[in-house]
């Protein structure tokens, strides 16, 4: 879901100092290359224009045409990667249906487990080759990926199949566009980047409320095949824009480092990243298991239930940008302990469900504060990072530890369904939810504590 969205801010202005240049250039200032200029002058050639090596906050454009291009193509890089992520809820409810192929729940979440953990972990790895300047090998190759995973799916006919198409493939693709969505704009963006990360961010929600009602209305009408071609059809589209669009106005001096291995005697960042990890795996079984809910209760109608993830993705429209403004004031722990706290609660709260206005009240709730649950998770990474060089490392490694959450949530929860009688299985799974988000709100009370020596009114 996104885990990041917010995580453009995580770019600090040190990280962009050298202008683009091909991945075989010599630096501007280095002997050979200086060499090779005084030959090329000796020749008659006209000598090389040497490029700027920094980008100073005052050079940054802050605005302008060029600039807010580029927060349209972010936006529609998020409505491609945790958009598409955070459409999984229907294809759970379909398929758990048996119309396509005959499987567990547990087996079924795995496809999208699967899916966000590419995500997740590729953007990890991906971070490097992004810093070498290979953003449009990047964005083309996350883009065939994605398109070529959506129409492979629509000729599967077998679980193994769509694992693989949407599982693998599709997550592949959102994993090598989720770079280029959160480091572009840093490098356009200072005074107002905290507004161009909002607006671009919202793709992300924005694809969670398109895509499934687009797939609801279409899958009985044309079929699930076509249903998905079109899916496919849209994301080329979309993706088309940013390609055209995106330049790489500068970039780092060297490609940032995989693992920062100080981190590991950082313990309050370690503390963080453990609670985050154990409340992500009660975040995904609400996000993969709603719709399923609804509609295999009877609380719901089959259309009604379709419509729940595009409800909850309404609400955190809000929940994940508005609160990336006010922690900027008050500090981002003080604001992710009630989202997460109050998120478990919202979980045990379908317990007693049993009608259809409370149920979408509760989506609707929780898609708020899941939003701030998920979009802060970046900035407290840099808050808790002293040495603000490694700020993207760091953001990687604890990105790559969350994918192990999205792991364990899902199917965690659908074997709950499975090993669990009637009485009990939909009763367990909201416990397991709701009580895994609440223990990170309190081990982050606790963080809290640690961090601000028990006082009350200080920003965190």
């Amino acid at each position: 879901m996104a885990l990041n969205e917010s995580a453009a801010q995580a770019r600090t202005q040190k990280e962009w100092e050298s202008p683009p240049s091909s991945s075989t250039e010599l630096p501007a200032d280095s002997p050979d290359r200086l060499a090779e200029q005084d030959q090329r002058l000796e020749k008659g050639a006209s000598p090389e224009p040497r490029k700027p090596t920094a980008n100073p906050v005052s050079t940054i454009p802050d605005g302008g045409l060029q600039a807010w291009l580029h927060v349209l193509a972010g936006f529609m890089l998020f409505f491609n990667t945790w958009g598409l992520l955070n459409t999984f809820g229907v294809f759970q409810t379909y398929y758990e249906a048996g119309e396509l192929f005959q499987e567990t729940s547990s087996n079924i979440a795995w496809i999208g487990s699967i899916q966000a953990f590419m995500l997740l972990f590729i953007g990890f790895v991906v971070g490097p080759i992004y810093d070498r300047g290979f953003l449009r090998s990047l964005l083309i190759i996350g883009t065939v990926l994605v398109v070529l995973g959506f129409m492979m799916l629509s000729i599967c006919k077998t679980y193994w199949q769509v694992l693989l198409a949407q599982g693998f493939c599709v997550g592949l693709g959102a994993g090598c566009l989720f770079v280029p969505s959160v480091a572009i704009l840093p490098t356009y963006f200072s005074r107002k980047l905290g507004l161009a990360v909002g607006l671009a961010a919202a793709g992300s929600s924005m694809g969670g409320i398109i895509y499934p009602i687009i797939f609801y209305r279409l899958v009985n009408q044309i079929g699930f095949g076509w249903s998905v071609r079109v899916l496919g059809f849209i994301c080329l589209a979309t993706l088309l824009i940013p390609i055209a669009i995106i330049r790489m106005r500068v970039k780092p001096p060297k490609a940032r480092a995989l693992v920062d291995w100080t981190v590991f005697t950082d313990w309050p960042f370690v503390f963080f990243t453990i609670a985050t990890l154990i409340g992500f795996q009660g975040l995904y079984v609400m996000l993969f298991y709603i719709s399923y809910y609804g509609q295999a209760t009877g609380i719901t109608s089959s259309s009604l239930s379709f419509y729940l993830v595009p409800i909850l993705n309404a609400g955190s429209v809000f929940g994940r940008t508005i609160p990336n403004a006010i922690s900027d004031r008050i500090g981002p722990l003080n604001l992710i302990i009630p989202g997460a706290i109050i998120s478990g609660i919202l979980t045990l709260c379908l317990i007693a469900v049993h009608n259809v206005g409370a149920l979408v009240a509760v989506t609707l709730l929780y898609g708020f504060f899941s939003g701030v649950f998920i979009a802060l998770p970046p900035v407290c990474f840099i808050v808790l990072t002293k040495d603000k060089s490694k700020v993207g490392s760091r953001i990687g490694m604890g990105f790559g530890v969350l994918g192990v959450a999205v792991l364990a949530g899902g199917p965690g929860g659908g074997s709950i369904l499975q090993d669990y009688g009637p009485g009990f299985q939909w009763t367990g799974l909201w416990v397991y939810g709701g009580l895994a988000t609440m223990i990170a709100g309190i081990m982050y009370i606790f963080l809290r504590m640690w961090k601000a020596g028990g006082k009350l009114m200080v920003k965190v």
